[in-house]
This record gives C-alpha cells, structure tokens and sequence, in this order.
C-alpha cells in the first residue's frame, strides 16, 4: 500500500492506548489506526510503513460494530478529541479497558498476581470537574470559537456548549463568556503571530459542594476595536508591523477593564445548579499553549473552590493538580487505602503528591506522611488542607522528587507513586528503588507508564502482588491502574 491510499477494513482488537488494529489478507502484515472499535468496518487512509505495520487514520466508520448499541450524546461526538466510547453500553467500555490493561501486563509480569476486577465511576455521565477551553478559528481562517480541540487539529477548535461529561453548568458558563467576547469583539490570540487577546477559559466545579471557580486566561495584548478594523482593513501582516501594533504588556486600559467586568456581571446572572465563588483574570505572553499565569488579579470572590473526599475537606486554587474525577476519586483512594493497609509506626512517602489527596487520606493509618510534589501551589494547599483537617502528622514538600528526596532525612517505610501521565523519572525511580522497602503502591493514570516500569522494580527484587483498575473516565480511552508491589523475600 502506499502512503495516501484510501482503503477499508474491519477492527480485528484495539490496543492500549485506542489503537485499532486491521489484518491484512497474508496475515503478516497489519494496519494500525488512531482509534477505532472492535467489529467496526472503516475506511482508512494510509499513512507511514513501519517495519511490517501500516500506519493510518480512519476517514470514515461504514458499519458500526456488535456492541454500539448507543447513540451519542452530544453533537461533537466523532469530531472532538475528549470522547471515543459514546456508542459502547458503560459495561462494554469497562470490558474493554479491562481486557486491553491485562493484555499490557500479562506481557511484562513475570510472576502469578491477582488481577482484580475492574471498577467503575459511580456515575458514567457529568463525570469532569474541571474543564479547559481554548479560543480559536472553528476552522483555518473562520470566525472566533470557545471549546475543545477538534480531533487531530491543532488550531480548529469546536464549541462544545453540549458536553455530557461535565455538569450543564459548565456549558453555561462556556456559552456567556463565549457569547460576550463574541459580541464584543474582542480578538483571540493567533499561534502563529503570537497576537491576540483571548486564550483560555478554565473552570473547576466541586461535584460535592458545588462551588465553581471561573478563569479567564490572556494575553496583555488587548486589541480594540479600532485596532481590529485596522485589522480587517489591512492585512493582519502589515498590521501587525504598524506602530498600532504596540502595546505595553502590564498596562491595562479602561476598555479592557469595563470589559471584563461586564463578563462578571453577566457571569453572575447566570442561572447555575452550583454556585461560581471565584473569578479570575490570568495574564500570559509566553508562546507556549498551556494555560499558565505570569500574573493574576480576582474579579470577583476568591481564587479557591472547596471539595470533600471520604470525609476530609479541601482546597483547590486555580493550578491546583486534583483528580477530575471527584466521585471517582474516592473509589480509588479508598482502594489504595486498601493497600496501603496498616503502617502505624510506619513512614510513608506520597511521591508526586499533588494537593495531598492520598497522603492525607492515609495518614490516620501511618506514623507519618512526607509528600513530594513539583507545583508550589499544590504544596501550599496540601499544607493548607492538612491544616484544615486537623492532620498532625503530614508534611508536604515542594520541588522535583529525585532532588528532594536528598533532602529528607526520615527514610520511608512505604512508599506511594503517583506520578504525572509521563511516569516515574529513571533518575527518580532509581533512587525509589534504593531505599529497598517492603510495599509500593503504584498509581498510574497511563497505565503504559507503569508497564515501562515493571521490569525495573524486577530487576530490583520486586514483584507485583496486586492489580486493580478505576475508571475515572467514562467514554474516554483512559483508566486508572493501581498495583501493589513487594520486595520479594530474599
């Protein structure tokens, strides 16, 4: 086959992570597609050759397959990146998680463990309680839109004001600040010139108390109208080159001003089942994507949401890492928890500790916790929470965890991980290993990365005991794995 070739197939398995995988007729050489369903016939384009695999993207799904007895449930289904499982009965989505994460590890663990069953969210939809939204062209060139990436475009971007895995709140919320802006005419900012007002629109809403934190993100190049028409008048090259073009990154004119506090106005009269306690207004110019803020100044309330998990209370501000999933969460660290068991007398460790979720939850069965964590914010808050909780023996650290752990001079007697997607650093994972206790608790929210690890902890003596998976995301090709490991006897 060659590379733009368009042909069609059916989906013999997927692969973790929502890898599609055709045969071809000799039976030695395959197709592996960017998603897909077990029974679908699609119709693919040919992409690279490697090895004896074709690499591809699907144009169109002609048949769906036995087990899509649902229709979706919004209109972006397909074109948004956030979904892939709408058409899947929940049930069906957990077999298939299940069935894709046992196959990874069957293939890396060398010795017997007990793989438990899989468990799911307590609710399959209104699942999210924390959304980023982009601005951008809806498609190359078009009019300003508000929402979430269209699959495997970079700048098209989808107003998604029907999303069902979040609240309806947060829909609202999208749709005032979009309609707003839209009326206003306010500029989005343009990746390739690096212009533009606009960014992100980021949202937090507590599943327990309802509080919703709103954020605004720009840059400080605020373009007015004038300058727009100047803008539509002039190509945007040669605008960009004019001394109109100039703005001072810090100042703020009263236009700028008036309009976003119209936003909070507007904002306030929305009619919410939760509660907006907070509005922020975050500032940045560098070139990078990610949401990030130089500088801040709240609009309106605060700049926290408070959330409950298994009885504790907490904190979380803007950057804060907290699971996006609030009912889900307390299924999983309950079962860490379990894990865990008992270790009074005992110090653990909370490596990559975020907000101190886990470390707090665990601490009335242990000595102490000492937790790691690289955001500064999230350590403050998991200080904070502790605090709140009336938590005396935790302790939370800021910086990155292979260098921090020089630093502490109270050595573990268990260890938790719960690293980012990317996994365990080699460096940091060398340095865990070392301290050679008897239990670790691995959490991982890509599972590929704790199968990259597994024959690490081997080589060091280890051996997975358990494994479980929670599904903190419905219809999405993610899940939550967790694996007890123990130092086998010597």
């Amino acid at each position: 086959m060659k590379k733009g070739e368009i042909n069609e197939g059916i989906v013999s398995y997927v692969d973790f992570p929502d890898k599609g995988i055709i045969f071809l007729s000799d039976d030695e050489r395959k197709v592996v597609l960017k998603g897909g369903i077990e029974g679908q016939k699609v119709r693919y384009r040919v992409g690279r050759r490697r090895n004896d695999r074709y690499e591809a993207r699907i144009e169109e799904v002609l048949e769906k397959a036995p087990t899509e007895t649902r229709e979706p449930a919004c209109k972006n289904y397909g074109l948004c990146g956030g979904c892939s499982y709408h058409t899947l009965p929940y049930e069906e989505q957990l077999k298939l998680k299940s069935s894709q994460v046992k196959k990874m590890l069957d293939r890396v663990i060398s010795s017997e463990y007990e793989y438990e069953e899989i468990l799911g969210s307590p609710t399959e939809w209104e699942t999210r309680n924390k959304m980023e939204y982009a601005f951008g062209d809806s498609y190359k060139g078009g009019p300003m839109s508000l929402g979430l990436h269209k699959r495997g475009h970079f700048h098209d971007i989808l107003f998604t004001d029907d999303c069902k895995i979040v609240n309806d709140d947060f829909n609202r919320i999208l749709r005032c600040v979009f309609e707003h802006f839209n009326e206003a005419e306010i500029s989005f900012y343009n990746k390739a010139m690096h212009r533009g007002y606009l960014r992100h629109l980021l949202v937090r809403r507590a599943s327990k108390t309802g509080e919703i934190l709103v954020a605004l993100e720009t840059s400080s190049d605020f373009i007015t109208k004038a300058e727009k028409t100047a803008m539509e008048m002039d190509s945007l090259k040669e605008f960009l080159a004019s001394p109109n073009a100039v703005y001072e990154k810090g100042e703020q004119s009263e236009e700028e001003k008036d309009i976003l506090a119209e936003m909070v106005e507007k904002l306030k009269k929305v009619s919410l089942e939760g509660e907006i306690t907070g509005i922020i207004h975050l500032v940045n110019d560098e070139v990078s994507d990610d949401v990030k803020a130089e500088r801040q100044e709240i609009l309106f309330g605060r700049d926290y949401i408070n959330e409950e998990l298994l009885g504790l209370k907490f904190k979380i501000t803007t950057f804060s890492f907290f699971q996006t999933n609030s009912l889900g969460a307390e299924v999983l660290y309950s079962k860490v928890r379990e894990y865990v068991g008992n270790n009074e007398g005992n110090v653990v460790y909370d490596l990559y500790s975020g907000t101190g979720t886990i470390g707090q939850i665990i601490s009335p069965v242990a000595k102490k916790v000492i937790g790691i964590e690289i955001v500064e914010e999230a350590v403050t808050s998991a200080n904070e929470n502790a605090k709140l909780n009336g938590l005396t023996n935790t302790e939370f650290l800021a910086g990155d965890v292979f260098k921090v752990l020089d630093e502490v001079k109270e050595k573990p007697d268990f260890i938790i991980l719960d690293p980012p997607r990317d996994g365990v650093s080699p460096k940091a994972l060398k340095r865990v290993l070392s301290y050679g206790v008897r239990d670790i608790v691995y959490i991982a929210c890509k599972p590929t990365s704790l199968v990259r690890d597994i024959p690490e902890f081997e080589k060091a003596g280890y051996r997975v005991k358990k494994v479980c998976l929670c599904d903190m995301f419905p219809e999405t090709l993610h899940v939550e794995c967790i694996a007890l490991i123990q130092r086998a006897k010597s």
